[in-house]
Parts: C-alpha cells; sequence; structure tokens
C-alpha cells in the first residue's frame, strides 16, 4: 500500500520531495509491518490460551463448559473469577500507560510495549475460541483483513482531506462505548446488533482517516529529520490502526460469527 506515490509538499523542491516520498515509503511499511507482527502474536496468545483453557478430561476440570469440554484451573481464572476484569481492562491501561509514556520511551522501548500490549490483547481475546468456531473466526478475519487493506488504501492515496471526519468519528465512537456499557445491563440482543453494525461503519471511517493521519503527520514532520521521533510515530500509527482492525474484527464477528 506504501508504494503509491504521495502528494508533493508545497514549496518543496523536487529532490526533496522524492527524498520525502521514499522516506514516507519506508515509514508506512514499518507501520504495517509493525502492526502485521502486533497481530500475529495477538492470534498467537489468544489460540494459545484458548487451548490450555479448555479440556475433555473432568479430573482436570474447574468448571463445566458444556457437553464434554471444562474449562482447566487456567481457565477459570481468566474467564470466570475476579481476574477476568483485569484482563478486560489491561489492553485500555496498555493503550493509555503507551499514550501518555511515549515521549519518555525510545522508539525500542515503545516498541516492546506494543508487542507486550498486543499478547494481553490476545489474552483478552482468547474467549472468542470458546463462543464461535474455528472456521468462522477464520473467514471474519479473513474478510476483515481485506476490508481493512482497502480502507487503509483508499486513506492512503486519496486527495480528499479526511480531517473533518476526525470529530465525527470520535464523537461516534464515544457513543458506541457508551452503548455497549449499557448494553452490558441490558443484553438485548436489538441492541447488540446495531452496535455491531454501527461499529463496522465507525471502525472502517476511522481505518481510512488514520491511515491519511500518518501520512500526513510525516509529511509535516519529515521536514525536521527527527529519526527518534519518527520511530515512536511509527509505533503509535501501528497502535491505532492495530485498534481499527481489531475493533472492526470483533464487530463483524457478531454480526457473522457462528457460534458453538
Amino acid at each position: 500500500m506504501a508504494e503509491y506515490d504521495t502528494i508533493r509538499t508545497v514549496g518543496v523542491s523536487g529532490a526533496r520531495a522524492a527524498q520525502i516520498d521514499e522516506g514516507l515509503r519506508a515509514h508506512m511499511n514499518k507501520v504495517y509491518g509493525t502492526m502485521s507482527v502486533g497481530m500475529l502474536i495477538t492470534a498467537l496468545a489468544a489460540w494459545a490460551f484458548a487451548g490450555l483453557s479448555v479440556t475433555s478430561d473432568p479430573s482436570q476440570a474447574a468448571a463445566q463448559l458444556g457437553p464434554d469440554m471444562y474449562l482447566t484451573s487456567l481457565g477459570h481464572a481468566i474467564f470466570v473469577s475476579p481476574l477476568k476484569w483485569i484482563i478486560m481492562f489491561a489492553p485500555l491501561a496498555f493503550v493509555f500507560g503507551l499514550s501518555a509514556m511515549i515521549n519518555r520511551m525510545s522508539a525500542a522501548t515503545a516498541q516492546l510495549v506494543f508487542y507486550a500490549f498486543a499478547a494481553v490483547m490476545g489474552l483478552s481475546l482468547s474467549s472468542i475460541f470458546l463462543v464461535y468456531t474455528t472456521t468462522s473466526i477464520a473467514q471474519v478475519f479473513l474478510i476483515t483483513a481485506i476490508a481493512f487493506a482497502g480502507l487503509s488504501l483508499y486513506g492512503y492515496t486519496t486527495k480528499k482531506d479526511l480531517s473533518g471526519w476526525g470529530t465525527f468519528l470520535m464523537m461516534g465512537l464515544i457513543g458506541l462505548i457508551v452503548a455497549s456499557v449499557v448494553n452490558i445491563f441490558l443484553a438485548s440482543s436489538a441492541m447488540t446488533f446495531a452496535i455491531s453494525v454501527i461499529g463496522v461503519l465507525i471502525f472502517a471511517g476511522l481505518t481510512a482517516y488514520d491511515t491519511q493521519k500518518i501520512k500526513n503527520t510525516y509529511i509535516q514532520m519529515a521536514m525536521h529529520g527527527d529519526q527518534e521521533w519518527l520511530g515512536k510515530a511509527a509505533i503509535m500509527g501501528a497502535l491505532s490502526l492495530y485498534l481499527d482492525f481489531i475493533n472492526m474484527f470483533l464487530m463483524l464477528l457478531q454480526l457473522f460469527g457462528n457460534r458453538e
């Protein structure tokens, strides 16, 4: 996706513009590469913890999950005990912590924190393997990947300014979070469906918006040549797109996933 020509910076010579274009391609490749490694860590962690959480041997069971399916002690701790609330909110703490402390970290440290966050997110998402069939998870993941690629490509190549989308999308995201919290208590299937549909649209818009924002931020800051800052910017860009992908995947899984 980063192989397309970029917009030229006004007032920059041709040689300098070409240098910025080359740097931008490398920057975007680092963003997508870091995000992809994070996704792989998340997938492996979710699969591994799900596998360790379930057993068919009643003698090793801490709780029964279904016919011939039991939770191990680890599974009981992750999904049933009060520890589940810590696991649920730990990724959020990582996001806020990384955003708040990024300026005090080196780019290498920020990257390690991002990968640790991806592993914790995998632990948090491991329950999807207990709720949905593996086939439907794979199918929805593929659908999400195709949609994400198209939306990110649009955000990268479009000449349209998407900055105006930011306020609207953030308001929609806040409303989505509030509605999701309320629905924890209401447990309304109709509301769950509406949240999922609206969520897909919001995170689709955020994917294009965030991609263009990452691109424009690089173009604006490349003039200063601060490589350490650009390294941190690549990590934060990867985090933004990672969150867009994960949330769009979860919304689509609620819509199209086949339950066990």
